[in-house]
């Protein structure tokens, strides 16, 4: 099929590069010229693992272009994913003004032909028909501004009856369907979760659309082009509902980790081991292993934003979302809880060295949206604490915006120089088998806070480090 992503950001260019390995032709959209030259010579703006082979593959098969020039794409396609950013309002509000840009943009630009106009942004509940509002809007606009434009070039003569009837007056209501289709990518491992979801949601009325959709992930729903593994659900639901689910979903998931925080706090105080506690738990299959992995808490773009828009949109509808206030007050003081950490073992931090093992919000990405690590640099600066810090990506990248107030190491073991404490914060691989006797030996006070409880205690221990977990 011959589809349109527009954003080429992070679920864009993730779309984008996975349907042109199914053998869609694709073209991928962006207002930012820089970026777009940068793709199309190869160079990503985004880590993710597996994404820069598939943009290779894409482009070099023929399957893959990128362009600034939107109405360019819109002609050429018959399915058009919106995929632009939605970042909070300070309200917590999602910023739509990006998604009704495009879906005006998109309108000005049909013609008489079907299409499938795909929401695979994170919008608010009810937001379908709002964007199908806007895209008939823009639709209208461009209609009067052809009318506009003929009546001003007949105006240089003497308009006569017969030439005013060669105006163009094509009706205003081009044929298109608005589908949610909401995306459900985890950073890091995203290219496996487009190509082996747990399901595939459709929210719709329209069973032209429906049906197009469907033949659009036909590959990934009965596993054709190599990918193996059982047929994934398609699940089909109404407008609203397609959009509540992916609201719920990552409302349940950061529900379900601070919730094991919850309990992790009330271990520490009761002696119980909250590892042990979530093994025992996460075996009840109502339950599941998934997310009790207590720690540090939860970052990222995701789970803050639709929070916060959920949180929002019961308020606008009369209702108090009681349970997710909590979880976001429960995982804000989960952070706060690693610095008293630290305070316990070092009492006064002034003066203090403290090394972060990892900066990104979590492994195998280089996103620091959120990132608990800014939190921690934050508040330890404010103690008047120096803080250091090593992360595989950040560090190699070269990146230091948004990283005041703390010195960026290339390696763990220049971190680790001088330390008072390293605090593990995000959960890299390299991190599980480290020479722990070395970091020990550079260190001015051999002590680790493990705030992903993912270090092999006893071989920590044996290197002559003082592990502090959480929850144990």
């Amino acid at each position: 099929m011959d589809v349109a992503v527009v954003g080429a950001g992070y679920v864009g260019l993730v779309t984008g590069a996975c349907l042109a390995h199914l053998g869609h032709s694709v073209i991928c959209v962006d207002n930012n010229p820089v970026k777009i030259e940068n793709l199309q010579q190869g160079h990503l703006p985004i880590y993710e693992p597996g994404l820069e082979e598939l943009v290779r593959g894409g482009t070099e098969a023929g399957r893959l272009h990128f362009t600034t020039d939107l109405g360019l794409a819109v002609k050429a396609s018959e399915v058009i994913f919106i995929a632009v950013g939605t970042p909070a309002l300070p309200s917590g509000e999602p910023d739509l003004r990006y998604v009704e840009a495009v879906a005006r943009e998109i309108g000005q630009h049909l013609d008489d032909r079907y299409r499938v106009i795909v929401n695979k942004s994170t919008v608010p509940i009810g937001s379908g028909d709002w964007v199908r509002m806007l895209i008939l809007d823009g639709a209208a606009e461009a209609v009067q501004q052809r009318l506009s434009s003929q009546q001003m070039a007949l105006a240089g003569g003497d308009p006569t009856p017969s030439s005013l009837a060669t105006l163009d007056k094509s009706p205003c209501v081009p044929p298109f369907d608005v589908v949610s289709n909401p995306e459900f990518l985890r950073e890091g491992s995203a290219i496996q979760d487009t190509f082996y979801p747990d399901r595939i949601v459709i929210g719709s009325n329209s069973p032209r659309a429906i049906e197009i959709l469907r033949q659009l992930y036909e590959p990934i729903l009965s596993r054709q082009q190599g990918l193996g593994g059982d047929p994934v659900p398609l699940l089909v639901t109404d407008l609203a509902s397609a959009e509540m689910i992916k609201y719920a979903a990552n409302a349940f998931l950061a529900t379900k980790i601070s919730f094991i925080n919850e309990i992790a706090n009330i271990c520490e105080r009761t002696g119980a081991d909250i590892t042990q506690v979530a093994e025992g738990i996460g075996l009840d299959k109502r339950i599941g292993r998934a997310f009790l992995n207590a720690g540090i808490g939860w970052g990222g773009s995701c789970f803050p934003k639709d929070l916060s828009a959920l949180i929002q949109t019961a308020a606008d509808y009369g209702y108090e979302a009681k349970l997710l206030r909590a979880t976001v007050e429960v995982n804000r003081e989960q952070r706060q809880r690693l610095v008293e950490k630290l305070q316990q073992a070092l009492k006064v931090l002034k003066g203090k060295t403290i090394g972060l093992l990892g900066l990104t919000f979590k492994p195998h990405t280089d996103d620091l949206r959120d990132a608990p690590s800014l939190t921690l640099i934050e508040q330890l600066h404010r103690l008047g604490a120096k803080v250091k810090a090593y992360d595989p990506i950040v560090s190699a990248s070269g990146m230091r915006e948004g990283l005041a107030h703390v010195v960026v190491e290339t390696d763990v073991f220049r971190l680790a120089q001088d330390c008072d404490a390293l605090v593990l914060v995000t959960e890299w691989p390299e991190f599980l088998s480290l020479d722990y006797r070395r970091l020990a030996e550079l260190m001015r006070r051999p002590l680790l806070i493990d705030g992903r409880n993912c270090l092999d205690r006893q071989a920590v221990q044996q290197a002559g480090i003082t592990l502090i977990g959480v929850g144990w």
